[in-house]
């Protein structure tokens, strides 16, 4: 199976670099991502323009294929799928949930027209806690600046298309039972969950980075959700 991996923001397709060794092994063909404008000066690029980029991908590689997005790179591979619903096998969220329209990624500070990777200690704890420091030293020279409009922009889906193609959610901490029961509280992201047809939700025990803390754990379940 070919399978897009898309990464979040501030990470560029080597987010991707302990992951796709595990999936070839597997006999997939992965084709990790670097969005437009990331790193890039100021620019007017916007969510839109990342959406367009994986579906181009998508039309470039021929026959099935799964899209594979983590934390905001969800947005994207949710947005595309309803573009190419009947192209898109699965779509496999890393530690985030499917959007409804209009909803957006976050808003972080903006510094000379871009968005800079804020460091690792400006996350939350639990968000971070399994990235030893040599992890933290390692991945965090890999972050690079997103454009300005990305995180803030809000996704545009027109349709319902989308809801046809199974979903895994692979969560850092919340196991399908626990995720099913505090969804119903989220407004439309619950009537964005409910209406898939086909949805799973398996706990991997990790902070919102496994690429990083668990690059093996999170490949396994990557390869179990294309089976």
């Amino acid at each position: 199976m070919d399978i897009i991996l898309i990464p979040g923001l501030w990470l560029t397709a080597s987010s991707w670099d302990d992951v796709v060794p595990a999936l070839r092994d597997a006999g997939h063909t992965p084709h990790p991502l670097t969005l437009p404008g990331v790193g890039a000066p100021e620019s007017d690029v916007g969510l839109a323009d990342w959406v367009d980029a994986v579906v181009a991908e998508v039309d470039s590689i021929d026959g099935p294929l799964v899209l594979v997005g983590h934390s905001g790179g969800g947005n994207v591979a949710w947005a595309a799928a309803e573009q190419r619903a009947d192209r898109i096998r699965r779509v496999v969220l890393v530690d985030t949930t499917p959007p409804p329209p209009g909803a957006e990624i976050s808003e972080f500070p903006v510094v000379d027209g871009v968005i800079p990777f804020p460091g690792w200690d400006f996350f939350d704890a639990e968000d971070t806690a399994d990235l030893d420091e040599q992890t933290r030293a390692r991945t965090a020279p890999m972050a690079a600046s997103v454009p300005r409009r990305v995180p803030t922009d809000p996704v545009v889906m027109e349709g319902t298309e989308r809801h046809r193609v199974p979903v895994t959610m692979l969560m850092g901490s919340m196991d399908d039972e626990t995720f099913r029961r505090v969804v119903t509280a989220w407004g439309d992201f619950a009537a964005e969950f409910a209406a898939i047809e086909d949805a799973e939700i398996v706990r991997l025990g990790t902070g919102h980075w496994p690429q990083f803390s668990a690059p093996a754990e999170l490949s396994r379940r990557i390869v179990d959700a294309v089976r």
